[in-house]
């Protein structure tokens, strides 16, 4: 029997992930190291550029299931924003990978966002699985759908929360 394939995160694969974010609408891109979505782990290595907007959002997983989510910035700088159930902002994260917090581990139910504070920034993840995409997020009601003036304007609001 043939083992698994050895899977090796380098430059030239974070080069091509973050090219193809730069190309994207979204200005995001993942790339996933686990080949099935019903696996127990789900590893991937996001990359964001400078404007990107990420929706609001929680994990609520079933009973058996942890939500949690790990961040390790491993190229550029990430804000993370925590919010209430209002979306107020209670506490923002500075994560960078040349910084002194390289790593975030959000416990199930912490409704975050994601503010790119470099370009080509990469973040490597981690979740339990499995996938489910009809309910990994819960997006915070009020908040604006991707690729609108709405989204645009709260980037600027959180990107401002990084810059003073």
């Amino acid at each position: 029997m043939q083992s698994p394939p050895i899977k090796l995160l380098t430059q030239e694969l974070l080069d091509e992930v973050a090219a193809s974010s730069r190309r994207s609408p979204r200005q995001r891109q993942n790339y996933n190291f686990h080949d099935d979505l019903s696996e127990k782990v789900q590893r991937f290595v996001n990359v964001l550029q400078p404007g990107t907007y990420v929706r609001p959002h929680q994990h609520l997983r079933p009973p058996a299931i942890n939500g949690f989510e790990f961040f390790a910035v491993i190229q550029g700088e990430v804000g993370i924003v925590i919010l209430n159930e209002n979306g107020q902002i209670l506490r923002s994260l500075r994560v960078s990978a040349a910084g002194p917090t390289r790593a975030v581990e959000l416990p199930e139910g912490t409704i975050h966002t994601l503010v790119a504070l470099a370009p080509d920034t990469v973040i490597l993840e981690f979740k339990e699985g499995p996938y489910d995409v009809a309910a990994d997020k819960g997006f915070l009601a009020g908040f604006p759908a991707e690729e609108t003036a709405a989204a645009r304007e709260l980037v600027l609001i959180w990107e401002a929360e990084f810059n003073t």
